[in-house]
Parts: C-alpha cells; structure tokens; sequence
C-alpha cells in the first residue's frame, strides 16, 4: 500500500507499466468536473472510474482485496477513511473470490484507518486488504484500476 500527495504521484510510475499512462491522464485532466462513469484509457489493463460513494460506517465497509488489479484511489469532494489489513491477515482465509469482478470480500475490520483528504492518493496492491468508501456524507472519487503485471 502506498499513500502519497497528488503532486508525487509519478513517482511512482516505475512500479507498473501501465503507472505511466494513468499518471498522465490524470495530470491532464480536470478531475473534479468529470462526469460519474468509466474510462478505458487502454483497453480493460486500465480503466478510470469516477465514482459517487455513498455514506458508509468502518462497520458496513468489508475488506476487499484483488487479484489481477490494482487500485489507485483518489478522494476528490471530501476525506475519505480507508481500512488497511495485509491480506494475508484478512478473514476468513478461504473467503471467495469472484473472478469476473476481481475481488474477494473478507469479515471484520480492518487493522488499521487512514484519512485520505482531496489532493492525497493511496494504492492497493494484490496483497493488501482494503476498506475504502468510509465517510459520513459519501464522497466524489477516482478510482483507477490498473493490471498488475
């Protein structure tokens, strides 16, 4: 898991080939006007998807994590709390995996909280647990999925 400010984002960009193309979508668009929905910015390997969340308590939120994805998850009209637990931690160990939506949703609560403010990104690797959508009014976000290699 990595949890930085936008403007040191692509910094990052050597931890994926695909790092590279988003970073420059992002930085080149205005993120706070765009419409809710999907982007295919390569194919399925990288898709942006601008989400309106709605409010969510540490308890209603279930861990998650994916195996052929990672997410880069940017809050953009408010905090937003995320739950983080390594995945192998996360319960129950023989919990489902749903191929064609790319996730398993894990029991419990995560280990640890953190608050994502507007102008902050984090990224979820496979073997991360995460918990994100935690606000009290819901959040506008970006969430880029991006093929891990």
């Amino acid at each position: 898991m990595v949890v930085d400010r936008l403007e040191n984002l692509d910094k990052y960009v050597s931890l994926n080939p695909l790092f590279s193309q988003a970073v420059d979508f992002l930085k080149s668009h205005d993120l706070q006007n765009m419409e809710i929905g999907k982007i295919e910015l390569n194919g399925q390997d990288l898709v942006l998807n601008v989400a309106q969340t709605n409010p969510k308590t540490k308890e209603e939120a279930k861990l998650e994590t994916h195996n052929a994805f990672i997410d880069i998850q940017i809050p953009l009209s408010g905090a937003e709390i995320m739950g983080y637990t390594p995945g192998k931690d996360c319960l129950p160990a023989n919990a489902t995996y749903n191929a064609e939506k790319d996730i398993t949703f894990f029991e419990g609560l995560a280990e640890n909280y953190l608050t994502i403010k507007p102008g902050m990104f984090a990224i979820f690797f496979p073997q991360d647990g995460h918990a994100p959508g935690i606000t009290p009014e819901g959040v506008k976000k970006i969430i880029v999925k991006v093929k891990a290699l």
